[in-house]
């Protein structure tokens, strides 16, 4: 895996750099995800704030309340692609962000090292018995950290 990994929007007006490795990765059963992605879950990258660079394009934003906690929500402008999520206090953003894997050049590397809100998953979803599974979100420090 790359120190700097390239991604994107589906339409391209959207191009981004985010560096370093990421902090988690997991997948999230939540009804706000499965809503975001139109899928059973969503598959996000837990990476430092600061982390990411937008190389071409602009984003714009939304924030919505979620799970207990406020978030501000990046996309393009131009086809919707939500590229990555920002959790928020009162006190001001968390020192992270929650990018969506899928927008990613190379996804390749990618596999997510947990699941939240199992509770909420399609009665179809099956996990392993290898699977870090937690049926709400768990604390941070309770996410498993991301190996290669």
């Amino acid at each position: 895996m790359d120190s700097v990994l390239p991604g994107g929007c589906q339409c391209g007006e959207v191009r981004y750099e985010v560096r370093g490795k990421p902090l988690r990765t997991y997948a999230c059963h939540c009804s706000i995800c499965q809503k975001q992605s139109g899928s059973a879950f969503g598959l996000s990258a837990q990476f430092p704030g600061g982390s990411l660079d937008v190389t071409r394009g602009r984003l714009e934003h939304f924030v919505r309340e979620g799970n207990g906690r406020g978030f501000r929500c990046y996309f393009c402008p131009i086809c919707g692609t939500r590229i990555y999520h920002q959790m928020f206090t009162e006190k001001g953003d968390l020192p992270r962000i929650n990018l969506k894997s899928g927008t990613l050049d190379d996804r390749s590397w990618y596999k997510p090292g947990c699941h939240v809100w199992a509770e909420n998953a399609q009665p179809w979803v099956k996990f392993s018995d290898e699977d870090v599974v937690f049926a709400q979100q768990p604390k941070p420090e309770e996410m498993p950290v991301f190996h290669e």
